[in-house]
């Protein structure tokens, strides 16, 4: 499938647990971070200055307010043409939503690894548990632990919900009741971020529709257990998101660093924000776009 019609939504949610594999509860017990854990040095520098990200009030926009909109899309523009990072805020999700997908994903999280290694994710999906991907990789691990499944937004079957019940049982049918909610709001959401990116490149708004709309998308949930040595180890190691536009929530223990102007910079974490991330493949259409012009 091509990878420009992907979104990828996440939650970031440090917290000390119970959970298990690669194993953080035998992990948590040493008193030192295993080898495969420690990042070299050059990958480990602490970001000490805040990244300006524009914050988008999205209020004007929702509601059809024209200057509202060409503001917003000026702030996405130069965004876009240094970083790709903004946040957003009265974007329209239920605050109370984002709660409950946060209660989901610890219950997930709190589960005995037996049942956890249940939805382990194969070789070649892009769905399931993962635990430090220590199915893909030996050393540099990422401390953290993942669940991640597909969205089709405009698939008449519950696919979240569908994917929890046959995955991990009947018990679960709430948490993808939940997950296919939060699902459909971070879709919606999307679709206007990407009416902005349109407006942004002087392209008629619902250019980009027809390629996203029908497109899939990815939920993934990030868990960073706690560890005694956080100066050794990262949560996720440096990265570009090769897909087309990913929004984030961070929890207010915050973590998110963005390298820029040649070197990191923090994304401090707002608990009525959500992070918007421009991924490699929308950003060449982008700067084509930008580069006509």
């Amino acid at each position: 499938m091509d990878s420009s019609q992907y979104f990828v939504s996440s939650l970031n949610h440090h917290q000390e647990s119970q959970s298990r594999f690669f194993d953080p509860s035998w992990l948590k017990k040493q008193p030192n971070v295993p080898m495969n854990f420690v990042w070299p040095k050059e990958c480990l520098e602490d970001a000490h200055e805040e990244l300006q990200a524009p914050v988008l009030d999205l209020e004007g926009f929702l509601r059809g307010d024209y200057e509202a909109t060409l503001h917003a899309a000026k702030l996405i523009r130069k965004s876009c043409m240094s970083h790709g990072f903004f946040q957003v805020i009265n974007h329209g999700v239920d605050p109370l939503l984002i709660g409950e997908a946060y209660n989901q994903m610890d219950a997930f999280f709190k589960l005995p690894i037996h049942r956890k290694l249940s939805v382990l994710k194969t070789q070649g999906s892009m769905w399931g548990y993962s635990g430090a991907h220590a199915d893909r990789f030996s050393s540099k691990l990422p401390w953290k632990e993942t669940l991640s499944f597909p969205f089709h937004g405009n698939n008449l079957e519950p696919v979240v919900t569908n994917y929890f019940i046959s995955t991990l049982g009947e018990d679960f049918q709430q948490a993808g009741v939940e997950f296919q909610k939060y699902c459909e709001a971070m879709k919606g959401l999307g679709m206007k971020v990407i009416e902005l990116l349109a407006i942004s490149l002087g392209v008629d708004r619902l250019h980009y529709k027809d390629l996203f709309e029908d497109g899939c998308s990815i939920m993934r949930c990030n868990y960073y257990p706690s560890c005694q040595q956080p100066s050794l180890a990262l949560g996720t190691g440096p990265h570009c998101d090769p897909t087309s536009v990913t929004i984030l929530h961070q929890d207010d223990v915050g973590g998110l660093h963005v390298f820029a102007d040649n070197k990191w910079q923090m994304v401090k974490p707002r608990s009525d924000a959500l992070v918007v991330n421009i991924g490699d493949t929308f950003k060449v259409r982008m700067y084509v776009g930008y580069l006509k012009l």
